[in-house]
């Protein structure tokens, strides 16, 4: 039987199609710049987000450190949310490889940062303190879109401050097909941007930096002193070009299955579930710990994968249909009806 993987969008697994367009991708020698195929991914990214160049990753984690290593020297800081992916979950790699410190403050609850809380934690021009140099924003973050406006607002007081700005774009088309606006509607504002082709799109491996040429060059730098030479890249990026040319528009199906999901569920009194205009791809509900872990447990039963946890995480994606919703829903109600036998 199917296995219904909620756990992340990260599961899912290369089409048919996807594997042939791999199978016979055109290749070279990337570290030479000269693999056709993946000359052709950066192209096609940078030019459709806006942006002068662009360079293909190993992961999203390698894309948005060598951006922070080459916006900032050693001492420097970057301003961060509390539980942004480039501070909480990716290794504390700014720190321990780029010695650059980061300085977290808490989200709002709409997923923005205070522009307020952002200004107290820059830092004077003083021998004392690191040097703020760059303010890393998330879009999506836990499945909710950033406000356009917010963007704008955003991008004029980074301005102001002498900021420069990074988005961590990992979920950026869920973001698009959400708002319904042009990509640049978004990533003009930024001076770099991180986009992952393996979470939404579909891909198997693989992220995208966009930015300036001079600001790719110094990062395709740093991209070969972490390890993302990988020589003959084309076959993974074919992976990624398949992915933006026929993956894209259908996220709209995955936001429709997390509505769906979000409305079921609420029909448990036994689960708090969050519920925001602004989600995509992501239901969060809260139960007690026990209770959470027996559901994972019972799900797993019945083929579906859920990581359980004090706030659980759902993820619709491509290899999750509107039937593996239905199915998951009535086995959480088999299991509520148990409890009560």
């Amino acid at each position: 039987m199917k296995k219904i993987d909620l756990r992340s969008d990260t599961v899912t697994q290369p089409s048919e199609a996807m594997r042939r367009a791999m199978a016979i991708a055109e290749v070279g020698d990337d570290v030479y710049r000269d693999d056709p195929t993946v000359i052709r991914l950066e192209k096609y990214v940078a030019e459709l987000l806006g942006f002068e160049a662009a360079i293909f990753t190993a992961s999203g984690t390698q894309a948005n450190l060598i951006a922070l290593m080459s916006h900032c020297g050693r001492g420097d800081e970057y301003i961060v949310g509390q539980l942004a992916h480039t501070y909480r979950y990716e290794g504390g790699g700014a720190a321990v490889l780029g010695s650059i410190q980061p300085q977290p403050i808490e989200f709002e609850p709409d997923s923005t940062l205070s522009h307020a809380k952002i200004e107290e934690k820059i830092k004077p021009d003083d021998i004392h303190f690191a040097r703020t140099r760059l303010l890393c924003l998330e879009n999506t973050r836990n499945g909710k879109t950033l406000p356009v406006d917010y963007l704008q607002k955003t991008a004029v007081f980074a301005k102001e401050k002498k900021l420069r700005l990074h988005l961590d774009g990992a979920r950026l088309f869920n973001a698009v097909v959400k708002q319904n606006v042009p990509i640049q509607d978004i990533t003009r504002h930024f001076d770099s941007i991180s986009l992952c082709l393996s979470k939404g799109l579909g891909a198997p491996v693989g992220s995208i930096l966009c930015g300036a040429a001079s600001f790719v060059e110094e990062a395709r730098k740093w991209r070969k002193m972490v390890g993302g030479g990988m020589r003959q890249a084309g076959i993974l990026a074919a992976a990624g070009m398949y992915a933006l040319e026929n993956n894209v528009e259908r996220l709209a199906d995955d936001h429709e299955h997390a509505k769906i999901l979000t409305q079921g569920l609420a029909q448990f009194e036994q689960l708090a579930v969050e519920r925001d205009p602004a989600q995509t791809n992501m239901v969060f509900f809260t139960t007690e710990a026990d209770i959470a872990k027996q559901l994972a447990d019972f799900l797993a039963e019945n083929n579906i994968l859920i990581s359980p946890g004090k706030t659980t995480r759902l993820v619709t994606h491509l290899d999750v249909s509107r039937e593996d919703v239905t199915y998951t829903l009535d086995k959480i109600g088999a299991f509520f009806s148990s409890r009560k036998m």
